[in-house]
């Protein structure tokens, strides 16, 4: 079976850039040396335009430029650290999303006429086709009308309020995605998934068209969504209120909105694909359940390069409304019950596995680079791990559609078998991690706690570590569990597994006799890392557990299935990967990493196809997409 090998990474969330380790170095920021915190503060620094860069790689501070002053790497850390630090990670909503003291909403009210009834005028296309039966409209001239209220005048006054829920995982303040190439009005969401798409493709070091010479066109798959569309005002946010508003529907809103979009956006814009488009919608396990399909398709021989990932922009009103209405969000005044405090910290409104109240919200763009262990080896791409095993498992019956049921103890069983018959169970007990979906729920705390424990007493674990990124992060929906992948490949590379740092201990009700959890990072080296296990609870009983294999330990199986010699050659063909790679990451560090925007470009036209029973040629594309030629059911047919 061919092995799904990751080659690239990229994307942005609340902790910075994907590519380069970048958000992930943010969150064990105080582990990590002087020299990385420096390269991680600066990077971040320049992403939040608090600098800018001159042309021999010196600083110099954006608001001060008349100053003419320099700085250097380790200036720039020490002067804007605290600012990095603010501007980062979960934290309160800031007034590029909405404005949490005072958002715009109608209030109704019943005006009651004190002496004589209620009257006025109005034009009469203004009036009402169906008016209320207690209005008596009588006409004035051609153009005006009179109406007498019977009674109460039902009114909806434009008015504000203040938002119960104020925290959320914002991308890092400053970054402005819009203004890195011509957006178009595009939704934010969108925007996101080109930069994510963009930056993992700089990164794998491996130019695209030398891929393409190697493979067949359609051998391409793009596996990627949203979980809720896009609805911000560009996309089902503007289209729903238009007319509310009194204002006209927008052609490209409806479009713009589809949750498959950002899939279709990656295809034309950025890949140029004739491969496969997939598109799989799952709750919170949505990137899990694309990841399921490519790497199916990758071990099966259908593509043999994937792109997978997913982008969420959830941060606004309607969303956030409707998860607090539910219950599930932090809410201020949760929080203030929840810890006893009225001054509540927006930074520590995620708490997974401590006493919490509540999710937040995050948003983030995440994608991956797959290609099969024979073409990563014969195009010398860098490995950053392996994915061997997805798997997905609904909850059966269920006495209410977001209760937990058995799925998940399904699908971490299965996926903790796999990983023993992989790396042998010896290893897994000793060189195993997990990535917890950690909602920062009272419920989630309890039931994903209970079946990491029971799990880890099955296969005879002793202290299982288990990482929740949702607290540095927020709940991002789609990309959640692209998220944890992130991090589960830093933590392969710097060797520290994140604490989570919101809490202050773990909850009395979390199951953790075989666990070990809690705000310290824990600290170990890559030698100690073999697997990482994902796993993710989605509304409805969308389970997804995933094993992910270390850099060493796949390199280890592609040693065994190819080789010392044609080792040495890959290892060799790799090292101009790796070069390359890293010239992309110094180059993003300095803010160079505009989104690969194809929009206008030379179309593929009907004269540019040519046909035969066997085989369609593309003019332009370095290899012919072959037509079936076998009949796989011959058994069945004459």
């Amino acid at each position: 079976m061919r092995l799904p090998v990751i080659v690239s990474m990229g994307g942005v969330n609340a902790a910075g850039r994907t590519s380069g380790h970048q958000s992930y170095r943010r969150m064990v920021l105080d582990s990590l040396s002087k020299d990385e915190q420096d390269k991680t503060l600066c990077g971040l620094a320049v992403m939040m335009r608090l600098v800018t860069v001159n042309e021999d790689g010196t600083y110099a501070p954006s608001d001060e430029h008349a100053n003419d002053q320099v700085l250097s790497e380790a200036e720039v850390a020490d002067r804007y650290r605290q600012s990095v630090l603010d501007g980062t990670l979960v934290r309160r909503v800031e007034s590029s999303h909405f404005d949490v003291d005072a958002l715009y909403w109608q209030s109704n009210a019943a005006l009651q006429p004190e002496t004589a009834p209620i009257q006025f005028q109005l034009p009469k296309d203004k009036l009402p086709l169906n008016p209320p039966e207690n209005w008596t409209i009588e006409s004035i001239d051609d153009t005006t009308a009179r109406i007498t209220v019977d009674g109460a005048l039902d009114v909806k006054f434009e008015n504000v309020r203040d938002f119960p829920i104020k925290a959320a995982g914002q991308l890092p303040t400053g970054f402005d995605m819009a203004s890195l190439y011509n957006s178009r009005f595009q939704p934010r969401g969108l925007q996101m998934a080109l930069f994510g798409a963009t930056d993992a493709l700089r990164a794998m070091g491996v130019e695209w068209d030398t891929v393409l010479e190697h493979i067949r066109p359609d051998e391409v798959g793009v596996y990627s969504s949203s979980g809720f569309g896009q609805m911000d005002k560009e996309g089902y946010g503007g289209m729903h209120q238009a007319r509310m508003k009194g204002e006209r529907v927008s052609t490209k809103a409806l479009v713009m909105g589809i949750n498959s979009m950002p899939t279709d956006f990656i295809n034309a814009y950025v890949l140029s694909n004739v491969g496969i488009a997939s598109s799989s919608v799952a709750a919170c396990a949505t990137f899990l359940s694309n990841l399921r399909h490519a790497v199916s398709d990758l071990q099966a021989g259908k593509i043999r390069v994937a792109m997978v990932g997913n982008s969420e922009a959830p941060i606004g009103p309607e969303l956030m409304d409707g998860f607090g209405t539910m219950g599930a969000l932090a809410s201020d005044d949760a929080m203030a019950k929840t810890y006893g405090d009225p001054d509540v910290d927006h930074r520590r409104a995620s708490r997974p596995f401590g006493k919490n109240c509540g999710f937040t919200i995050g948003e983030s763009s995440q994608y991956f680079i797959l290609m099969d262990d024979a073409l990563a080896v014969e195009l010398g791409a860098p490995c950053l791990g392996a994915i061997p095993d997805v798997f997905i498992d609904a909850d059966g019956t269920k006495k209410s559609i977001t209760a937990p049921g058995p799925g998940n103890h399904i699908s971490m069983a299965k996926a903790t078998a796999s990983a023993a018959n992989i790396v042998g169970l010896q290893a897994l007990r000793d060189k195993s991690f997990v990535l917890a979906h950690g909602s920062s729920t009272p419920q989630n705390r309890v039931t994903e706690s209970q079946i990491f424990d029971q799990v880890a007493e099955t296969f005879g674990i002793e202290e299982w570590p288990v990482v929740a990124v949702k607290a540095f992060l927020g709940h991002t929906i789609a990309p959640a569990s692209g998220d944890q992948l992130t991090a589960a490949l830093g933590c392969f590379e710097h060797g520290i597994l994140p604490g989570i740092s919101t809490i202050d201990g773990v909850a009395d009700d979390v199951h953790q006799n075989r666990l070990k959890l809690g705000p310290e990072h824990q600290v170990k080296t890559a030698e100690d890392l073999d697997v990482a296990i994902l796993n993710s609870k989605g509304f409805g009983g969308n389970n997804a557990s995933a094993v992910i294999l270390s850099p060493g330990r796949t390199e280890a199986m592609l040693n065994k299935r190819y080789g010392a010699d044609t080792m040495a050659d890959y290892r060799q063909k790799r090292e101009k990967s790796l070069a390359a790679s890293a010239t992309y990451i110094e180059a993003a560090d300095r803010g160079e990493y505009a989104p690969i925007y194809r929009f206008g470009e030379a179309q593929i036209a009907e004269s540019d196809i040519e046909m035969t029973t066997s085989a369609i040629s593309i003019k332009g594309l370095a290899n012919q997409i072959a037509l079936p030629t076998k009949n796989h059911y011959a058994d069945m047919t004459d």
